[in-house]
């Protein structure tokens, strides 16, 4: 009985030991792409500021009519 058991814990050990690979190996592969779409999102951000100031109004500087 002693064997058996031995057994099936080594199985189960075995099996954990695969799923944390896998985990792992997913996390990985998830970082990567949050890094990537990060990137696209800085470069998206910086053409959307230069596009609005190249089509924002020249606000003239006038002085308030209370002066």
């Amino acid at each position: 009985m002693s064997e058996d058991r031995m057994t099936r814990l080594e199985v189960l050990a075995a099996e954990q030991e695969r799923t944390i690979e896998e985990l792992s190996a997913e996390l990985t592969r998830q970082w990567r792409e949050m890094e990537t779409l990060r990137q696209k999102l800085d470069r998206l951000t910086d053409r959307f500021l230069a596009l609005e100031e190249q089509t924002a109004p020249d606000v003239p500087v006038t002085k308030p009519p209370h002066w």
